[in-house]
């Protein structure tokens, strides 16, 4: 993953800087240190509940009431994230863990960004980052940032309402293709016959737009448009 201890030692240093970061929707990075051989340990609390990925591949969709809920808590721990300078980069249902409502937690926060960082790729580079949730600009090789992160959050809100990811395509080329679109398909064509309420479509699909100006411009904007859907 690193070419040189500097890197591995860079990565440990900017995750180190998230143990200052304390939110009940972030899981709680406690250490990061780097080895003389350049061995990187990430020392976190254990997860509580169960990821979001093995929820979905068993339950296919949530309730409405339910997604509102669970993304008004992720975007409250991405207010604290971007509050400390910082973003998490890589949001998905990998890195969400889910209990008991008011108990989502994101894991893995700064992994991407760390990596990007420490590897000192500049200004662009190949995407980092998982395709599906990834906005269009992170195809062009440009680093995770606020907008990115609202991007991730509003892509899995809309695979929850739906139990498919917004944009079709099995490949690469074809998911970007996808994605050029300025805003994703409708609920409803993506998903036949599943019921999801207007206003809460378009509180989502506001966090989807493909040009990043005109999406959210922060995790606070994207959340009053959820406080906003009554259900």
């Amino acid at each position: 993953m690193f070419e040189s201890v500097e890197q591995s030692s860079g990565f440990a240093a900017r995750m180190q800087a998230w143990a200052a970061i304390d939110s009940p929707h972030v899981l709680k990075v406690r250490e990061g240190q780097c080895l003389a051989d350049g061995t990187v340990l990430l020392v976190t609390d254990f997860p509580a509940g169960t990821c979001l990925r093995e929820w979905l591949n068993e339950e296919k969709r949530m309730d409405p009431a339910r997604v509102r809920g669970l993304g008004l808590e992720l975007l409250d721990g991405l207010r604290t994230i971007h509050g400390a300078g910082a973003v998490h980069g890589d949001v998905k249902p990998n890195t969400i863990f889910i209990g008991k409502p008011g108990a989502s937690q994101l894991v893995d926060g700064g992994i991407t960004s760390g990596l990007w960082e420490s590897k000192h790729l500049g200004d662009k580079t190949a995407l980092i980052g998982t395709p599906f949730y990834a906005p269009v600009e992170q195809f062009g090789g440009e680093s995770p940032d606020v907008r990115s992160d609202v991007y991730n959050v509003a892509t899995v809100l809309y695979e929850l309402c739906t139990g498919v990811v917004p944009w079709p395509g099995k490949s690469f080329l074809e998911v970007f293709q996808s994605k050029l679109q300025s805003r994703p398909p409708r609920m409803a064509e993506r998903a036949p016959g599943v019921s999801v309420p207007a206003a809460l479509e378009e509180a989502i699909v506001g966090g989807l737009i493909a040009e990043a100006r005109d999406r959210y411009a922060s995790a606070e904007k994207f959340a009053q448009q959820l406080e906003a859907v009554r259900l």
